[in-house]
């Protein structure tokens, strides 16, 4: 907490008030994004493993009691004989999967992003990466997905997850990213962390890409653009297009590297881009500083003798306040207005 954050928490709280005089309900807790324009899928997580359980049958599904809160009551309810609450205990769960993936299981554990990394991370480290282990780490409230402040706010779980051996990493941008990735993932014979949007998730990149696929360890362009390059991830490739196009406005023509798969990261492609048109390359994330997609473009361009002017749109390496999301997005720097305002100011 910043000495500003601690003066505001003790400031006289504004309510807001809506047209009708009423007083305007927010919340800190809420996992869906703005996403103006999009249309939305209800669950795509859920319903996407319970398609890829129908035709194979060593997929479970476990969870820290937050089968609601990460889509997995979708497949408790369609295959409950293949669904295992282990309660609030996350150690458990990670060494519960580690077992029945030894037993011959593909399992998929879910929680929260904060839980995971922070709290089984050791389970994790040694039950599951030392070993090799194909169990699928699934986790919502990533970064930023939630104004409940840092003890919910998993702003540093690429970082730590980057730096496990045998650690696949995907951040899905959208629903098409997660029903891609449910497959693939369930597919690659070891363990996977990924970050989870959970809810109503919007439609984002085929509707920039009609033929966009998910592939894992693949980054793919979505949108052309001479004058900038931004490499991104997660929700940021969303915010990255739709300030691509508001500074279109401007005659800045902005192109949308999408990297859904940080570890391995698809080094080729970010070289060939990279390279390419002389453009200030940019890398967008809903993450710290340290440790994320920023730091390993930066350290991939640096070692290969690539030395494009490189910017960073990311999260600051503190704990981030209590709030509204919207606010939150605005006040770090996540927002639309706020990514077409920094791109525009470095050029």
């Amino acid at each position: 907490m910043t000495l500003a954050s601690m003066k505001r928490k003790y400031e006289p709280r504004k309510v807001q008030l809506g047209p009708d005089g009423e007083r305007i309900a927010t919340s800190a807790m809420i996992a869906s994004l703005a996403a103006e324009g999009y249309d939305t899928i209800a669950a795509p997580f859920g319903e996407a493993l319970v398609e890829v359980a129908r035709t194979d049958e060593r997929i479970v599904g476990l969870t820290a009691d937050l089968a609601k809160y990460t889509d997995l009551h979708v497949f408790a309810k369609a295959m409950p004989e293949r669904f295992y609450q282990m309660g609030m205990a996350e150690a458990l769960l990670m060494s519960a999967a580690a077992g029945l993936a030894r037993e011959g299981f593909n399992p998929f554990a879910t929680t929260y992003a904060v839980f995971a990394s922070r709290r089984a991370y050791d389970f994790i480290a040694m039950a599951v990466a030392e070993e090799n282990l194909p169990v699928k780490i699934v986790c919502a409230l990533p970064g930023l997905t939630t104004g409940y402040g840092p003890s919910h706010q998993a702003t540093e779980d690429l970082a730590i997850f980057r730096g496990l051996p045998n650690m696949t990493i995907v951040d899905p941008c959208d629903a098409d990213d997660i029903a891609g990735m449910v497959p693939q993932i369930a597919a690659h014979d070891g363990p996977v962390y990924s970050r989870l949007l959970r809810g109503k998730v919007p439609k984002v990149l085929t509707r920039h890409k009609p033929d966009y696929r998910f592939e894992l360890g693949k980054a793919q362009m979505i949108r052309e653009g001479r004058d900038v390059l931004v490499i991104s991830t997660g929700f940021m490739t969303m915010r990255a297009l739709d300030a691509a196009q508001k500074l279109k406005a401007d005659n800045v023509d902005v192109a949308v590297l999408h990297a859904p798969t940080l570890k391995p990261l698809d080094t080729e492609t970010v070289l060939a881009e990279a390279r390419n048109g002389g453009r200030l390359v940019v890398t967008a994330e809903n993450h710290t500083a340290v440790g994320g997609l920023g730091e390993a473009v930066a350290a991939t361009l640096l070692t290969r003798g690539v030395t494009p002017q490189f910017r960073m749109i990311c999260l600051p390496d503190e704990f981030l306040e209590a709030g509204a999301l919207p606010t939150l997005h605005e006040m770090y720097g996540l927002s639309v207005d706020k990514v077409a305002e920094r791109i525009k100011g470095w050029l």
